[in-house]
């Protein structure tokens, strides 16, 4: 954990001479969801090949960018793609933008992702705000000697999504007539969609949405004293009796569908 402060050191040495704010909110923008990254008022853009420590987003529909700018008014710094698990990142290599995010400055981090839904009550293009999560990716980023001066050794998790953050949410969507979903996220490695059994299990022990992603980015934030919401784009419907092969293109489709509401959403979030 002490490297991760050296390796969070030389990023900032890199960034540092190349922005002139200081960001507070950090945001991830995921599968689908990179053009939320137009509202931003940028003042600079850097390939994460550039920076120090930093992986790169081998992901489709991932442009893999660090931005930094205004949006809403709010100094803000935001990947433009994320790392992944089945991308054979290491959990510390994933959620290190988090670590650089919290040096730089953000005491609030917003998470977009894609997933598959799974409550009978969602359709593919549908949002929802993540009150909860199950962690079943096998993994954490926190395994390991802890460094006191990045978080605790053992960080409460009674609290892993801001309730004052997921109430604003709810009103701005329900002040612009957008239907916002609240419930629980199941996070699993991949690369696999899940067979039928699977989602059977999944939906049994209480989660409504599946995803590969934005467990380990919570569970640092968290370790960080960050802030964090979450909001999920339901990009498919996974029920066990009527389940249909992938389409990515499909995919894709419904996660412009849903993008539409979150850009409202997260810029209320930033008002």
């Amino acid at each position: 954990m002490k490297e991760i402060r050296s390796q969070v050191k030389k990023t900032l040495d890199f960034l540092l001479p190349k922005i002139d704010s200081k960001p507070s909110v950090g945001i991830i923008f995921g599968t689908g969801l990179g053009k939320l990254a137009d509202r931003i008022d940028k003042e600079v853009e850097i390939p994460y090949e550039l920076i120090p420590h930093f992986p790169i987003s081998t992901v489709e529909h991932h442009a893999g960018k660090l931005i930094f700018g205004k949006l809403g008014g709010k100094n803000v710094v935001a990947m433009q793609g994320r790392f992944h698990y089945y991308e054979g990142y290491s959990m510390k290599q994933i959620t290190f933008p988090i670590r650089v995010m919290k040096a730089l400055g953000c005491d609030t981090l917003v998470i977009s992702n894609a997933a598959g839904g799974m409550n009978p009550m969602f359709r593919a293009g549908d949002v929802m705000v993540i009150d909860d999560h199950i962690n079943l990716m096998g993994d954490n980023p926190l395994i390991g000697v802890n460094d006191n001066q990045l978080g605790p050794r053992f960080p409460d998790m009674s609290e892993p999504y801001d309730q004052e953050l997921i109430e604003k949410a709810e009103n701005i969507a329900l002040r612009n007539g957008i239907k916002l979903h609240k419930g629980v996220f199941v996070a699993i490695a991949g690369p696999n969609l899940e067979t039928r059994a699977e989602y059977r299990f999944l939906r049994a022990i209480g989660a409504d949405v599946v995803g590969m992603s934005t467990v380990p980015e919570n569970l640092v934030a968290v370790h960080s004293s960050m802030r964090v919401v979450a909001l999920t784009a339901v990009t498919d419907v996974c029920f066990p009796d009527a389940l249909k092969p992938i389409d990515l293109p499909e995919i894709v489709k419904f996660a412009g569908i849903a993008e539409k509401k979150l850009i409202v959403i997260v810029e209320g979030l930033m008002g």
